[in-house]
């Protein structure tokens, strides 16, 4: 069964805090071919194309192009803050193993 990935209301408001919305802009999750483990996650501020995935919520977007999303099934894209800083993380259960850095994977 094809799940799409899931935002958490903490990436969503930390979306917000930055004025991604005001600005045009939403966030783009996306899955290239490279990084130390096959795959890895680019996520930048991108304007919305007509073959994404848009999910909403608080006001804010976030953009999943049409080949990224099968990488993604039901992933969970959220924010973390710790000690080393504060970044968006992607837990994916279809990585068969990631990097330290988790920026990086393989299927």
């Amino acid at each position: 069964m094809n799940l799409p990935p899931k935002v958490t209301s903490r990436a969503f408001e930390r979306l917000s805090e930055i004025g991604a919305a005001a600005q045009g802009q939403a966030l783009r999750v996306a899955v290239e071919g490279g990084g130390c483990s096959g795959f890895q996650y680019e996520i930048a501020l991108d304007t919305q194309k007509d073959d994404d995935l848009v999910l909403e919520g608080a006001g804010e977007k976030v953009l999943i192009d049409a080949i990224s999303l099968p990488f993604l099934e039901n992933a969970t894209i959220d924010f973390s803050e710790e000690l080393i800083g504060a970044r968006f993380i992607i837990e994916n259960p279809n990585a068969t193993s990631s990097c330290g850095c988790g920026t990086s994977f393989s299927m």
